[in-house]
């Protein structure tokens, strides 16, 4: 397994409690596949994609991790994690991979769709091949070195209004709002001594 990229993250998700939410009336089920893999440093990278622009979608153009709504035929959040993870990227992955999942969270504007996301973690032995499909403009495999020295925060005109924002800037990508909030406890889990 990818044990010298992140030796103790299974042991770390393990030993905490994430928390759950159940669904209220109106709200809906999602899940994310938070893909990691090796590189030659050893510091590991973590899989994005730009989610292609279509009207109507409120999540349209922004970086993210792969993922999307629970859909009827699921067995269970992870399924779904899984499932939208092949459906957008083309990487299948194997249930052994699984390290463990993040909290529960959900959108904090109004304006968003009433939906609770769980974040699934996955550990792959190698970076394997990303066949996007028409959901995805982009992919890219960011490493954790980057991500962690490149933490800022940016004014971003949200609904007519200057906002700032936490996030990560990596080139010309600006990763925020769920996929940040996402993100951060998982550099945090990493960086733990």
């Amino acid at each position: 397994m990818t044990g010298k990229t992140f030796p103790d993250l299974r042991s770390r998700l393990a030993a905490r409690s994430p928390r759950r939410v159940s669904p209220s009336v109106g709200q809906r089920e999602a899940a994310v596949a938070l893909i990691l893999g090796p590189d030659d440093g050893g510091a590991g990278h973590i899989l994005f994609i730009k989610r292609a622009e279509f009207t109507g979608d409120p999540w349209s153009g922004q970086i993210a991790f792969p993922g999307g709504r629970r859909d009827p035929a699921d067995p269970d959040l992870q399924h779904t994690a899984m499932r939208e993870a092949l459906e957008e990227t083309g990487i299948s992955l194997a249930p052994d991979t699984l390290a463990g999942a993040l909290d529960d969270l959900s959108p904090v504007s109004p304006h968003l769709p009433q939906i609770i996301v769980r974040p699934f973690v996955f550990e792959l032995e190698g970076l394997p091949p990303v066949k996007p499909s028409a959901e995805v403009a982009l992919h890219l495999w960011v490493s954790r070195d980057v991500l962690q020295s490149s933490r800022t925060s940016e004014t971003l005109l949200l609904l007519g209004q200057p906002r700032l924002v936490s996030g990560y800037r990596v080139g010309p990508h600006f990763i925020w709002g769920m996929t940040e909030r996402i993100l951060t406890p998982l550099l945090d889990l990493l960086d733990q001594r």
